[in-house]
């Protein structure tokens, strides 16, 4: 058994005021050092930080930062492009379902029609592309219109299923919901940012 004293001594959880000043100061640090290079390498590999560094690392820096701040509008734009590129099929069907309903969506979100799975990896790195090398703003708002195009194709999918898979159809309505809701957090990033008050 630990000395209680000596159990006090051990480190705990990260205390929430510092977890929040890391992923501040992260956020940051990546977002402007990386617009201040014009190193398309380094951009590259900003865009592939999931791939090399896990979901799990980038969770622990962002996952918790309230979404009007630059660490929580990163951290759905890097959850978003992970799954672009871990179920490019569902999202693909989702897309095409969702996109003649929203054609000023369409023109943001710059897909060509008709999408291909590859078309949608390649908005998702363009997205991220843009956040480092190009007008922040229009990346997140471009996100925003995929999400609500996306959210729109998850709303008809959910009616498709409704008889046949009324549990499968209830996830994809919740799940179209928090599309939606991730779309109106992008926008208002967007417009935090135009204004420098994104933090």
């Amino acid at each position: 058994m630990l000395d209680p004293r000596d159990a006090d001594e051990l480190p705990g959880e990260l205390d929430p005021a510092l977890r929040e000043e890391v992923a501040h100061t992260t956020a940051h640090a990546i977002v402007h050092q990386a617009r201040d290079a014009e190193d398309p390498e380094v951009v590259g590999r900003l865009v592939h930080l999931v791939e090399t560094e896990g979901l799990d690392v980038v969770a622990a820096l962002w996952a918790d930062a309230p979404p009007n701040s630059l660490p929580g509008a990163l951290w759905r734009l890097y959850v978003l492009r992970e799954w672009v590129r871990r179920d490019p099929q569902t999202v693909t069907l989702r897309y095409r379902l969702g996109v003649d309903v929203a054609p000023v969506h369409e023109a943001i979100a710059g897909v060509p029609r008709p999408p291909e799975p590859q078309d949608l990896l390649e908005l998702a790195d363009a997205v991220l592309s843009g956040v480092f090398a190009g007008d922040l703003a229009v990346a997140l708002e471009r996100a925003a219109s995929f999400c609500r195009i996306l959210a729109t194709g998850a709303a008809f999918d959910a009616d498709a299923r409704e008889v046949a898979d009324p549990d499968g159809a209830l996830r994809t309505t919740r799940g179209a919901s928090s599309l939606q809701r991730t779309a109106e957090e992008l926008e208002h990033a967007a417009t935090l940012w135009r204004a420098d008050r994104l933090d």
